[in-house]
């Protein structure tokens, strides 16, 4: 071969070395894992500036007896709803204001259990127990404590009490009786509070109570015998109201008065003037009238005699 020629063939061998070695691969980047445990775990809520918020709290539950104040309540409208005196709820509910309600506020509307506390129980927080049980090491230089001693258990009483014991039947615990049923009012012991027509009736929840028509100045007179609890017109669409309390169980009320006769804790008979009939709060002269018994209304016709 020319030497020129072997020459220029290893100039070519060169080139192509010089350029292999030069070429780099492009390779897919090795995708990236995340080997974190996330099992069993909820993520959090994040917001926009990253941080987790936690989960809002549920609202706690009411139990029977309490009540939550909504938008427009007052402590008088509250004590007509359950049948209670406001002063009575004030009371167990230690309020130092009664006009000052908050939306949210849970009230107790029945009296407490014999020896309770007044006032709404806060709810109690659970405590929280730990995972697993915890591990007792000694201090540094100390002995070991021993294991403690695993203590027999207490053996059944069938198997170490004697043949007269053993013999001798168990007591029966008492069985509970039920609660006597409380009584309703005979509706012999009610009376018309108004003399006029009935011109709208019972049918709830549109109307709680009973319409009696009439005039101006004509006699409201007490349905039963009982104690005023609330005389004013703080209820909005009642006007001027009255609202007797006659047992634990029952109260009356009267209202669009056009004069109210009585003052709060004045105690009246059956029959009894206490009012004068209006038009306050009412398109009309008229007396609306309701009963109700443990807070719910009931149909006054019900309970008053016929006429």
């Amino acid at each position: 071969m020319h030497p020129w020629v072997r020459n220029l063939a290893t100039v070519v061998l060169a080139v192509t070395a010089l350029v292999g070695c030069s070429t780099t691969s492009v390779r897919a980047p090795a995708p990236i894992s995340d080997r974190s445990d996330t099992r069993g775990s909820t993520p959090a809520p994040v917001t926009r500036s990253g941080a987790a918020q936690p989960p809002a709290a549920a609202p706690a539950p009411t139990r029977d007896g309490q009540y939550v104040v909504k938008r427009g309540d007052t402590l008088h409208s509250i004590a007509l709803a359950h049948g209670q005196d406001y002063r009575d709820i004030a009371r167990w509910n230690n309020l130092e204001d009664p006009n000052r309600l908050l939306i949210g506020q849970v009230l107790r509307v029945s009296p407490p259990a014999e020896g309770g506390s007044t006032g709404v129980a806060a709810v109690a927080a659970a405590p929280v127990m730990p995972q697993g049980r915890a591990e007792v090491r000694p201090l540094e230089g100390a002995a070991p404590a021993a294991p403690p001693q695993a203590q027999p258990q207490d053996k059944p009483q069938a198997a170490t009490a004697d043949k007269t014991t053993t013999d001798k039947p168990a007591d029966k615990a008492p069985e509970p009786r039920p609660a006597p049923a409380r009584a309703v009012e005979p509706a012999g012991s009610w009376a018309w509070p108004a003399s006029g027509k009935v011109i709208e009736t019972f049918e709830e929840p549109r109307n709680k109570g009973i319409d009696i028509a009439g005039k101006e100045g004509d006699p409201v007179l007490a349905a039963n015998d009982g104690t005023v609890v609330y005389s004013g017109s703080g209820l909005r669409g009642y006007g001027n109201l009255i609202i007797l309390k006659h047992t634990d169980d029952f109260v009356s009320a009267y209202a669009h008065n056009s004069q109210i006769l009585v003052k709060q804790g004045q105690a009246v008979k059956r029959g009894q003037r206490i009012a004068e009939m209006g038009r306050t709060d009412a398109d009309q002269p008229k007396l609306h009238f309701e009963i109700r018994q443990q807070g719910k209304p009931v149909d006054p016709v019900k309970f008053l005699p016929a006429r």
